[in-house]
């Protein structure tokens, strides 16, 4: 009997569910043993806390193009993963011990960084793990491309695309604020493919007297309006000077509810130009997959099924020039692949003419 352990972490996004049925689709086709399926609710917690459901073929069925995930997720940090619960519960413990309650032959965990270094805790600690890298923050070390990052950037894009009309109507300076706490890969790739004016990223500081001098040169060429898209993790050059509890007390003490409304304000008195604010916010990670996600994340859980069948545990399936592979899960827990400043793609865009205010 080959038992299979399912849970999605962190946040959610489109094609988790074709990740799984992926897996399934394997297991159904090829596995010449009988076998059971079980999904872990609301993720980790799920493991931790023993609320589980058996899951049969039928779950899997019509699910290519849903969202979200029909298990449900959750945030459990990976510094809390080590501090007992409320009743003194050790949380690594109960994990192992609802594994092998239910004598798991493998955990599959789709998630994103933090979600993975738990699981290469698990690895660790003796456990079957496969893991399938979800983020629409492509910012997982060791694969090229998320799933959920194809289906955002094309949201993202759209919501960019619909500004234009009202921004070129009015020819006012809009700002579009998209998800991108700590790497930039969203909004670099949605402002590529949506025209925007100034892209402005965590992993390039700006300087604002830079970014208004880019709004004034496009008036100057007869421009009347400028599309910024700002990651909710841009930093000022001033700021990134600051170590982490500086900056976090500056946000704490900020009117601004984002740093998107800052850099409005600071562009409507050096400017005297009208600024407005858009933050597509959840919107980015909700609904269907697009074609691209479907395809990719079926390829994703295609390779995890068969390595489960192969009994190769202990990695994360990635995507590497074009082809499916497997990274250790110990190379990847704990490392994020962000933007390089001095990367091509950052080259070509401002060869495009796009600024990034430094």
């Amino acid at each position: 009997m080959l038992r299979i352990g399912f849970l999605t972490s962190g946040g959610d996004c489109q094609a988790l569910n074709a990740a799984m049925r992926g897996v399934v689709k394997v297991i159904q086709n090829n596995c010449e043993e009988p076998y059971e399926l079980y999904g872990f609710e609301n993720g980790y917690n799920g493991l931790i806390y023993g609320k589980f459901r058996m899951l049969t073929g039928h779950d899997f069925s019509g699910i290519l193009t849903i969202g979200g995930t029909i298990l449900g997720t959750s945030r459990v940090p990976f510094k809390t993963i080590d501090v007992p619960d409320e009743n003194g519960l050790n949380k690594v413990e109960a994990m192992k011990q609802n594994y092998y309650k239910l004598q798991l032959d493998c955990l599959v965990m789709l998630g994103g960084n933090g979600s993975t270094k738990t699981a290469n805790r698990l690895s660790e600690e003796g456990l079957n793990v496969i893991t399938l890298p979800k983020t629409i923050d492509n910012d997982l070390w060791g694969t090229d491309m998320t799933f959920g990052f194809q289906s955002a950037v094309d949201i993202a894009t759209t919501a960019i695309d619909q500004i234009h009309t009202t921004a070129s109507s009015h020819g006012r300076v809009f700002i579009v604020e998209i998800m991108g706490h700590k790497v930039g890969w969203l909004p670099l790739n949605a402002g590529i493919a949506g025209g925007a004016d100034i892209i402005l990223i965590p992993e390039i500081p700006y300087d604002i007297d830079k970014v208004c001098e880019a709004i004034e040169e496009r008036d100057k060429r007869g421009s009347r309006f400028t599309i910024i898209v700002v990651a909710e993790g841009a930093i000022s050059k001033k700021d990134a000077k600051l170590s982490k509890k500086e900056y976090a007390k500056k946000l704490e003490k900020s009117k601004f509810p984002s740093v998107s409304y800052e850099i409005a304000d600071k562009i409507a008195q050096k400017t005297g130009k009208e600024v407005r604010v858009t933050v597509p916010g959840h919107v980015q990670r909700g609904g269907a997959p697009d074609p691209y996600d479907r395809v990719f994340a079926s390829r994703l859980g295609a390779e995890a099924g068969k390595m489960i069948l192969k009994k190769e545990f202990g990695y994360m399936v990635a995507y590497k020039n074009r082809e499916m592979t497997k990274v250790p899960l110990k190379e990847v827990a704990g490392k994020l692949k962000v933007v390089d400043p001095k990367s091509t793609i950052i080259k070509e865009a401002k060869l495009l003419g796009i600024k990034f205010g430094d």
